[in-house]
Order: structure tokens, then sequence, then C-alpha cells
């Protein structure tokens, strides 16, 4: 078989969907989801990122934790406060696009949809 007639799956390295099995478990808690949807609009402080999520600082702090080492978030230090960034637009990406699935499960005409109307 050519890689011209190969499916998407059989084209994929293995590497590299275990990493994205990882990435969905990593979105897969809402305070991450809501941390990942903050960030795509700029960079952050905890506390801030406390206030948009509803959580405590600590509790953001280690979800930070965990999106730092799945290399899905970075940190700037400035002074006394650490600012949190999306380390590149994907994260965001896949977290609208996963919301806008959503009202597709909830609406007959998603939002995203009649927006675009």
């Amino acid at each position: 078989m050519s890689a011209d007639a190969q499916t998407p799956s059989e084209a994929v390295d293995p590497t590299y969907v275990e990493i994205a099995v990882e990435v969905f478990a990593m979105l897969a808690d809402a305070t991450r989801l809501r941390i990942v949807l903050a960030l795509s609009a700029g960079e952050h402080t905890v506390g801030e990122l406390a206030e948009a999520v509803g959580k405590s600082p600590t509790s953001v702090s280690q979800h930070l934790a965990k999106l730092r080492l799945a290399r899905m978030v970075a940190a700037r230090q400035d002074g006394n406060h650490a600012y949190y960034r999306l380390i590149n637009d994907h994260a965001g990406r896949l977290v609208v696009d996963a919301l806008q699935q959503a009202e597709h499960a909830v609406e007959a005409t998603p939002r995203h949809h009649r927006e675009q109307a």
C-alpha cells in the first residue's frame, strides 16, 4: 500500500497517538479545561485564573503544574508574579472545538452556527 493510499490512522506515528491521548486526558478535567480557555485569551497570574475558574489559588497552581508537565502551559516570572500562558494555540482550539461539539449535543442549532449566520 502506498503512502498516499493510507488511511489517516495508518499514517500517524503511534507515538503521536499516545501523546494525543495524554493531551485529551489532561483536558478531561473541568478546572483544567476552564484554565486553558482563560489562557487562550492571554497570560494570567494564578490569582486571576483562580477568580476566572472559581477555584482556590492552591487548586489552580496544582492544575497549572500538571499543564506545565504536559508542555501545554509556560510561566514567565515578573518580580513577585508568575504569568502563565499557553505554549501554543492548539490546546485552546481543542477546548473551543470540544465546547462547540457539546453545543451540538444539547441544541438543535448550536450557538456557534447561529453566530455564523
